[in-house]
């Protein structure tokens, strides 16, 4: 499979990985020929980018960090857990820690972890799918650190409960960041207190899980908010959920804001190290991020056009690019380069 724009889609083309909604449901499954009106409605619900079949790229498979059904489980539990919080209800602690435990398991249990799968997020899920993707990026980023089962288990509840004080905002405030006005921005970011003062109170968790929502928008430089702590003052899973926040903010679609791909992302975040976010920190996330993911088109400095179709995890930079005879990929194959081995060859652009 490969990955496209869905403004590049062509009627007849088969999905290759199934698009789920916020609670899990089945919005189009893997398998489904699209349709004008399929098209039509993969556009309507927000979606910029998915994966599509092709003979070609029969052997390339794009793996998630979870499995899918770990993914589709966390979402629909958190969805159900904050709308327990935004009537003012108990979320149910004991079904979150089992999902969380899941994940922690198969994170811990998964050797070189690499994030090469970009998410096909619809606008109707973009909270929930943000919260559970900035959980499993703070895991593995904690597992690279050598955190124990206890402390990543401790890390991913914070993660994934990060932005709970949004549950009692406005939902537009979050949803429309880059046309808030200067009293809605400074709205939207009592978020971290509210979520502090939320998490507090809840017995069942940890008060590390209330500071992560409280400090995750704080920077070392004390620029950051609510109460402008600097290095040293920030607890570090706060720093690394900021660090997993940031990145995936970057790399996914907003109701206004579009996204970037992870190779910009990962120059962003490694120009905020060791002002904004701690150095070493982001130098082990960025080990654990393919800055090309699988099944993306690219052009190289040669002016080939061919499409990732593996990585390097010990370059992450430096994928396995395949190149075709001809653009928009001609029958036969030509070449695959191995950018570990071919020093020379890098890729110029990537085609969307």
């Amino acid at each position: 499979m490969r990955q496209v724009s869905v403004n590049s889609l062509t009627i007849g083309d088969i999905l290759g990985k199934t698009i789920f909604s916020s609670s899990g449901r089945v919005l189009l499954g893997k398998g489904v020929k699209l349709t004008p009106l399929y098209i039509a409605k993969l556009k309507d619900m927000g979606i910029s980018i998915l994966y599509i079949e092709d003979e070609r790229f029969n052997d390339v498979i794009v793996e998630d960090v979870i499995s899918e059904e770990h993914r589709r489980e966390a979402m629909g539990i958190l969805e159900k857990s904050m709308r327990s919080v935004r009537l003012g209800k108990n979320l149910d602690g004991f079904e979150l820690k089992r999902i969380i435990n899941k994940i922690v398991e198969e994170i811990m249990f998964k050797k070189d972890i690499l994030m090469s799968m970009m998410e096909m997020r619809s606008l109707d899920n973009q909270m929930f799918a943000h919260s559970v993707n900035v959980c499993v990026l703070s895991t593995v980023l904690g597992k690279a650190m050598f955190f124990d089962h206890e402390k990543l288990e401790t890390l991913a509840i914070g993660a994934m409960l990060h932005d709970i004080g949004k549950m009692q905002m406005d939902s537009k405030l979050s949803r429309e960041t880059a046309n808030l006005t200067p009293e809605e921005v400074e709205l939207l970011k009592t978020h971290t207190t509210l979520g502090f003062e939320d998490l507090r109170k809840r017995k069942e968790y940890s008060l590390v899980i209330a500071h992560i929502a409280f400090q995750h928008h704080e920077h070392m430089n004390g620029t950051g908010y609510p109460r402008h702590l600097k290095e040293g003052e920030i607890h570090p899973f706060a720093q690394i959920v900021a660090i997993a926040d940031l990145y995936d903010k970057f790399t996914t679609d907003h109701s206004d804001v579009k996204r970037i791909m992870p190779h910009e992302a990962c120059e962003i975040l490694m120009g905020l190290a060791g002002t904004l976010y701690p150095l070493e920190m982001v130098r082990l996330f960025l080990k654990n991020i393919a800055a090309y993911p699988t099944g993306v088109t690219v052009r190289l400095n040669t002016g080939e056009i061919g499409v990732v179709v593996d990585q390097n995890p010990s370059m992450p930079v430096r994928p396995i690019v395949r190149v075709f005879d001809e653009s928009e990929f001609g029958s036969n194959v030509v070449k695959e380069y191995d950018m570990v081995e071919k020093r020379t060859i890098f890729i110029e652009e990537v085609i969307a």
